[in-house]
């Protein structure tokens, strides 16, 4: 078994992700849970888990990004999301192009250059419409498991049109249709649709330079990737683990700067 080399943490604002590569930069060994609110404790346990299940390195790298990343003691360094996206979709894909990561609290689109350098971005961090929070408060606002939200807006045969990209109006605008005896499919579908319309203007302000990829776990929503892909006229590349991402752009960033000499 190869031993860890770096670890990156990325202490969401949904979730809490560990990754583990070694010295080559594979992925080894990974924990994901619900976000804490103790995030230092909930990364210390984490932490303590991976370091008994895969041997590690005598000088191991320790580096963080997320919403939390502040909390997290011991790290080594800290990083945005926006580098450590960029570098773990890049490593996977090996592709320059647009990536778009839907998060929980933010979504940011980030232009990556050819060498796997940010280039530019635009990030939504002070609304929830566009994120996956905007979906995951209508979940549970209409009863429906998280997981089942893009396969059910995919099955709808007709689109209720949700005009609002503020999850409050937006909820109202749901309410107000489902008194009108509209169905939950095709109001699931619309809600997609409005939060891809979020989505796809804040490509537009960057400038949608292919190979258009997706990260975060929003990602693995089905009718995400085909809406999409439908708006911009453009194939979706999708990592392995499209969740992971960050902690693992941030496990290649502390095992890169392990690497370098030291400054006499």
């Amino acid at each position: 078994m190869k031993p860890l080399a770096a670890i990156g943490i990325d202490a969401g604002s949904t979730t809490c992700k560990l990754v583990g590569v070694s010295a080559d930069g594979e992925i080894i060994g990974w924990r994901l849970e619900k976000a804490h609110p103790r995030v230092e404790d909930q990364v210390r346990r984490l932490l303590d888990s991976l370091l008994q299940e895969f041997p590690a390195e005598e000088s191991l790298p320790v580096v963080a990004t997320g919403y939390g990343r502040k909390l997290v003691r011991g790290a080594t360094l800290n990083l945005t999301e926006i580098s450590c996206h960029a570098r773990g979709v890049y490593r996977e894909l090996g592709e320059a192009g647009t990536l778009v990561d839907i998060g929980g609290q933010d979504s940011k689109v980030i232009v990556i250059g050819p060498g796997g350098q940010v280039v530019d971005f635009v990030m939504n961090d002070k609304c929830s419409a566009g994120t996956g929070r905007f979906l995951e408060n209508t979940a549970a606002r209409l009863d429906v498991p998280l997981e089942e939200l893009g396969d059910r807006a995919l099955a709808a045969e007709k689109e209720e049109i949700i005009t609002s990209t503020c999850t409050v109006f937006a909820e109202s605008e749901i309410i107000s249709l489902i008194a009108h005896g509209a169905q939950l499919e095709p109001i699931l579908r619309g809600l997609h649709r409005s939060l891809i319309s979020r989505i796809v203007a804040m490509i537009h302000s960057v400038g949608l330079r292919p190979a258009l990829m997706l990260s975060g776990g929003v990602a693995n929503n089905a009718a995400i990737r085909h809406m999409l892909s439908e708006a911009t006229g453009q194939p979706i590349l999708l990592p392995r683990f499209p969740h992971l991402m960050g902690a693992y752009g941030a496990a290649l960033i502390g095992l890169e700067r392990a690497s370098k000499p030291e400054n006499p």
